[in-house]
């Protein structure tokens, strides 16, 4: 052992005269004994190369054996997982050049924490410079154990997921929906003028919803079933193809065009209203616990908070925006039924209402239909 120091002592030297010649960085030199041992060191300059024959370290591999086995005798009757114990070699044999102050840690993995790797970790620190790290396992006779494999390491992540997936029965998420809106069923009143001649703009009928979703799990604890509640703020968009508009007259609301030769950018009416939905929902997860297709089916019930129409059109050079709040003969409370299918992080869902959007003689006879994509969960 001493002539390995030796030799390591002079390769160190010779590396330090290099160093002189570049810039100062941190570099680290690992030593690879012929017991298969590991010994790694890390030196800010050329300074501390120079400096770590003084530490004479073929003596101080002899005293750290001694150190680490109190410290690891120390470790095995204290209450935590992690014992410090500091030595002073330069106290106890003074004149000799031995270091300062030596630190020896020691951690003990609990049982069952971890399927592969070393049981035991000792970290020794020289005078807070030079760092040596010692890994060991006293379970093979401290025969250094082989690199955990794919399929360890593999089976560990998949024993973390079950165990989370497993402990999470319930929780909540924050749900958006990014949709359009169509009206289906369409027909009307002959007193109401052009109510079947309703044609939306496609990509301008846009549907937008904000909730809460609790999800609490059916079954036991690999259940895929969930049950789904919360409130949600749906916005309703309904925007006109051509220079139509909405209009409410004689307690009627129906479509007509523009006949005064005013051409119209947007014209549309919204509704704001709250919904409580009610579903129920398979999430399926594949061998690794990673989750792949859901399916939820369910329905909701809600009031409509607002409504309004507006106008936006170029005029003599300027942009005017004409906004009109009312109730336009509109249903005050919906009702229907939603679903929702997905695979990944993809999620698509679609929602139908099953009442009227216009009171019943006051206005267009249809019922809305939503339909997009949904995030949850950030």
């Amino acid at each position: 052992m001493k002539a390995v120091f030796s030799a390591l002592a002079l390769s160190l030297l010779a590396f330090a005269a290099q160093a002189q010649t570049r810039p100062a960085l941190t570099d680290t030199i690992v030593v690879r004994l012929p017991n298969q041992a590991v010994m790694t060191l890390q030196v800010r300059d050329a300074q501390q190369l120079r400096q770590l024959p003084q530490y004479h370290l073929d003596s101080l591999v002899a005293r750290l054996g001694t150190y680490i086995q109190r410290a690891d005798a120390a470790a095995k009757t204290a209450p935590t997982d992690k014992v410090t114990l500091e030595f002073f070699p330069n106290q106890d044999q003074p004149g000799q050049g031995l270091p300062e102050e030596i630190k020896v840690t020691t951690y003990k993995n609990k049982p069952g924490q971890r399927p592969y790797g070393p049981s035991n970790k000792v970290e020794v620190l020289l005078e807070k410079k030079f760092g040596v790290v010692v890994n060991t396992d006293r379970k093979t006779n401290d025969t250094p154990r082989a690199p955990a494999t794919r399929p360890d390491r593999q089976a560990n992540r998949d024993s973390v997921r079950e165990k989370r997936f497993a402990e999470k029965a319930s929780g909540t998420d924050l749900v958006f929906d990014f949709g359009l809106n169509a009206l289906v069923n369409r027909g009307g009143p002959a007193a109401a003028p052009r109510n079947n001649d309703i044609d939306l703009r496609p990509w301008g009928s846009r549907y937008v919803n904000i909730g809460m979703t609790y999800h609490q799990r059916l079954g036991g604890k690999h259940s895929p079933l969930n049950l789904l509640v919360g409130p949600e703020f749906a916005f309703n968009n309904y925007m006109l193809e051509g220079n139509n508009k909405w209009v409410n007259q004689n307690g009627y609301t129906y479509v007509t065009p523009e006949t005064n030769g005013r051409q119209y950018q947007k014209t549309k009416l919204a509704t704001s209203a709250i919904n409580l939905p009610l579903m129920l929902q398979l999430n399926f997860r594949d061998q690794h616990f990673q989750r792949t297709f859901t399916l939820g089916a369910g329905g909701f019930v809600g009031y409509r908070l607002g409504s309004w129409t507006k106008l936006k059109y170029f005029e003599n050079g300027n942009t005017y925006k004409d906004k009109d709040h009312g109730s336009y003969n509109l249903q005050d409370w919906q009702y229907g039924l939603q679903g929702t299918i997905g695979y990944g992080e993809l999620t698509l869902f679609a929602k139908y209402n099953l009442n009227k959007l216009f009171h019943d003689g006051q206005g267009p006879q249809a019922q809305t239909l939503a339909f997009g994509v949904r995030i949850t969960g950030f």
